[in-house]
């Protein structure tokens, strides 16, 4: 009996400890976007609801029925960085951001069906000897680069109505950004776990003492399920497409590299097989479609679950699981999502860039994993000047440009990716070079 109370004691503090970690990992982006889209406080509050119940079932679903792996599938970068992209054109082009994020839906619903497609074909694993770490690195690379300038923006108060700095809100941000980014590097225990929450914390605290306003709540029902469709319906449109494709493509690689982080983490070694891949690809499909039906930002299994799992020694599935029902379970109850909706948006864009900077070494790290010689260094100069100088281009740059493309050729991110992907493929290693 002691061994079954002690065994118990231990699992639900493995998933409570799961369960902060899921919460953390997904608590700053409906924030980010509803900043971006400039969303009132009801609106950030129902988008954070949707995000926690669509990630809560889609790690479960990946969990059981996927890839089978204890991966948090939480929003990803790239949708982020596409999200962000299509806000400012939007804006440009003169549609309204009801519209945009109608659009936006159907994109997810076309990656979806890629997805899902490149699963139940098991063609997810032939399209992977493209991404090599040399390509996976540089992806890396050019998406914490575009990032940085949406999460920059949101630190400063920096939004689409507002062209000047706010200081408090900006010295109030670096704080939250230095103290998260300190506690990851230096801190022990705990304090390295949960760095991205007490950074939140100490930042929210800060922002409140320097005499930012609070967001009023009103008064939430006690009860409430997510609403679907909170955008309007999903507006499907040819010109997103091709963007559809290439971003189906590139969470590909992600999936991967989850899995292998993870596999690596649970065995000592990358273990994984081509039917968990597919299987992986097919449900990461599913997810896509379920986040459209609940107006979310799509989601991805995220890499960072191994280094979770390395800080904690947690390995078993179980307590994975309970915290993600957990999750699904919390989002039903609106005052307590309310009032995380509350966290001020310069903090939650500071926390979220902390994150990244491990992202940007690991992408630096896989681009030099081999020898930088003058093919690869010519590969990644062309890829990064043209994919960086679109990041600059205003949108009404590519007005004239058929819809078709105009969403390609707009998002630096996904034109650099492509170009190392297909330079890396035309261009090949002669037998003289490594």
């Amino acid at each position: 009996m002691k061994e079954e109370s002690i065994s118990f004691f231990d699992r639900s503090l493995e998933t409570i400890q799961w369960f902060v970690f899921l919460l953390a990992s997904a608590v700053a982006l409906p924030i980010v976007i509803g900043s971006i889209f400039e969303l009132d406080f009801r609106e950030v509050a129902g988008l954070m609801q949707r995000t926690f119940f669509v990630v809560g079932v889609a790690s479960f679903l990946q969990g059981v029925f996927g890839h089978k792996l204890p991966i948090m599938e939480g929003p990803a970068g790239i949708w982020i960085s596409i999200f962000a992209v299509m806000a400012y054109s939007g804006a440009q082009s003169g549609d309204s951001y009801l519209d945009t994020l109608q659009v936006l839906e159907g994109t997810m619903i076309w990656t979806g069906i890629f997805l899902f497609l490149f699963g139940i074909f098991r063609l997810s694993h032939r399209v992977l000897y493209v991404f090599t770490p040399f390509v996976t690195g540089a992806f890396l690379f050019l998406l914490t680069v575009q990032l940085s300038g949406t999460f920059l923006q949101g630190m400063l108060g920096l939004q689409q109505s507002t062209d000047k700095v706010d200081g408090g809100q900006a010295m109030v941000a670096l704080v939250t950004l230095f103290l998260v980014i300190g506690l990851s590097v230096m801190g022990k225990g705990w304090l390295k776990s949960f760095a991205v929450l007490i950074g939140i914390g100490v930042g929210w605290v800060l922002y409140v003492m320097t005499g930012g306003e609070a967001l009023k709540s009103g008064d939430p029902e006690a009860f409430s399920f997510p609403d679907l469709f909170a955008w309007g319906p999903p507006h499907l449109t040819w010109g997103t497409l091709p963007l559809g494709f290439i971003t189906a493509v590139i969470l590909l690689s992600n999936l991967v590299a989850s899995v292998i982080a993870v596999s690596h983490t649970i065995y000592g070694e990358p273990r994984y097989t081509y039917d968990q891949v597919n299987k992986g690809s097919s449900f990461l499909g599913v997810n896509h479609g379920i986040t459209a039906i609940f107006s979310a930002v799509a989601n991805v299994s995220l890499a960072s679950s191994s280094g979770f799992m390395q800080l904690t020694g947690q390995k078993g599935k179980r307590p994975f699981l309970y915290a993600s029902l957990l999750l699904v379970v919390f989002s039903f109850s609106p005052p307590i999502v309310a009032f995380i909706s509350g966290i001020p948006a310069p903090v939650a864009n500071a926390a979220l860039l902390a994150t990244f900077v491990q992202l940007m070494g690991l992408g630096l790290s896989n681009m030099t994993s081999e020898p930088l010689d003058e093919r690869r260094l010519t590969i990644l100069g062309i890829s990064f000047l043209l994919g960086i100088g679109l990041m600059f281009l205003p949108s009404e740059a590519f007005a004239g440009v058929p819809p078709i493309l105009q969403n390609l050729l707009s998002n630096g991110l996904l034109v650099g990716t492509v170009l190392v992907i297909v330079l890396n493929q035309v261009w090949k290693v002669s037998n003289k070079s490594s």
